[in-house]
């Protein structure tokens, strides 16, 4: 099976990129939508993570890899929530904000666009190799 690729969303404020190089790796618990506990589901190890501060900021700033596949979230007190092990793997030398993200061809119509409020979704390979191009360039060009 090929590697996929995801996006997750956190805000800095509760968990910032820097906490989890600080950190190496993290639980990633507390998904409460359905359609992206499907994703959590349907994660691999060794699958890139996209990692995009909500919020404030508003823009990817590193990639990360799943190093456990799904489990029961130990954060859930009801029904039956998913959680993954995610690990730091790059951080981005220019963070590519989502106006960049917006404008660009490639990745103007990726879910994030499309569906906002999603916390965790699936990328084309394309549109995660065109971020990572765009995370290389000042001013994301």
């Amino acid at each position: 099976m090929s590697k996929q690729h995801w996006l997750v969303k956190q805000e800095p404020e509760a968990y910032p990129w820097s906490q989890l190089l600080t950190d190496g790796q993290t639980a990633w618990t507390g998904v409460r939508n359905f359609q992206a506990r499907l994703s959590l589901r349907a994660m691999s190890v060794g699958d890139s993570v996209l990692y995009y501060h909500s919020v404030t900021g508003k823009q990817v700033v590193g990639i990360a890899t799943v190093v456990r596949e799904a489990y029961p979230d130990p954060t859930a007190t009801e029904r039956d929530w998913t959680a993954v092990d995610i690990a730091a793997l790059e951080t981005f030398l220019h963070p590519v904000s989502l106006e960049t993200l917006k404008a660009d061809a490639v990745t103007g119509n990726m879910p994030l666009i499309r569906q906002s409020r999603l916390s965790v979704m699936p990328l084309e390979k394309a549109v995660f190799d065109r971020i990572v191009s765009l995370s290389h360039f000042v001013g994301g060009k």
